[in-house]
């Protein structure tokens, strides 16, 4: 173990991580070709194969998990010693959903910010935000999906309660022959929609109703904010986490359309790419929003 660099070492660990050379290029900031020779020159000196080359990425022999095992925390604590004693103008990069973000997380991060924090945001879907976590391009990703891919850890961050709602007016038509509106009487109201394969409105109907949805949306609107304009404008019925469109129901611009004993809830995580942690300003964002959502729940 003499002649290993730590670039050596650095670079195994994050192929190891992302398991991955294309993302623990993307993660060093290497080109492929070099991450796959220092891979390489560290398995001539060690005289011993660390990955198995796949179709898609590499997977670690139990000598690399063993290697892993043995120089990761203190690769991580170098670098967290270079990152708290060197000046960094770097940014902690977040991505997340679009509204959630917008309306719920950048008011956390105010005082992180009005500390000196930089921050940069990627909005998007979870599985794609999930891909550029492990890619090494985000630090951090809010996921309404639990991830399950080596290299991230997620702790969950909140629970979402899922409303069905309408403009009053329509609310009231609707409700015209009772108290609660079944999926029959919503067969034919035009349907709000974040996309066309209804995500969320299936799992309401599933949960509520016990079925899936038969109808088509007749609007889409990939930004749940657009979601709930257009339902409060009576355009139709639509399925909305309730922290979004609380404040309407408190004042009465928008109604509720069922209430069921037990609404459909989604966990959402905040996840971080392994040795990202190790960066001050990283792991202080993410202490701050695990506490900062444990405090001020959604629902």
């Amino acid at each position: 173990m003499s002649h290993l660099s730590l670039d050596l070492l650095r670079t195994f660990l994050a192929v190891h991580r992302t398991g991955s050379i294309t993302a623990a290029a993307q993660t060093l900031g290497l080109s492929q070709p070099a991450v796959t020779a220092q891979v390489r020159a560290l398995e001539s000196a060690l005289d011993r194969p660390l990955f198995d080359r796949l179709p898609r990425g590499v997977a670690p022999t139990p000598a690399a998990d063993e290697l892993a095992r043995r120089v990761a925390a203190a690769l991580d604590a170098l670098d967290e010693v270079v990152g708290s004693e060197l000046p960094s103008g770097e940014a902690v990069h977040l991505g997340g959903p679009a509204e959630l973000l917008c309306e719920v997380v950048m008011p956390m991060l105010a005082p992180l910010v009005r500390d000196g924090l930089r921050l940069r945001t990627t909005l998007g879907l979870s599985d794609d935000l999930l891909a550029d976590l492990a890619a090494g391009r985000l630090d951090l990703v809010v996921s309404t999906i639990r991830p399950r891919m080596r290299g991230v850890h997620a702790d969950p961050l909140y629970d979402e309660e899922f409303v069905l709602v309408a403009a009053p007016s329509l609310g009231e038509a609707l409700r015209a022959t009772g108290n609660e509106v079944g999926s029959r009487a919503l067969a034919g109201v035009p349907l709000v929609a974040y996309a066309e394969d209804l995500p969320i409105v299936r799992r309401y109907w599933r949960t509520v109703f016990g079925r899936r949805p038969t109808m088509a949306a007749r609007i889409v609107i990939p930004d749940l904010r657009g979601v709930l304009s257009a339902v409060k404008a009576g355009m139709g019925v639509s399925v909305l986490p309730a922290y979004l469109c609380r404040g309407d129901l408190d004042v009465g611009t928008l109604v509720t359309l069922a209430d069921p004993e037990e609404p459909p809830i989604n966990t959402g995580y905040l996840a971080v790419r392994s040795g990202a942690q190790s960066r001050p300003a990283v792991a202080r964002t993410q202490a701050h929003l695990l506490k900062a959502f444990r405090a001020n729940p959604l629902s």
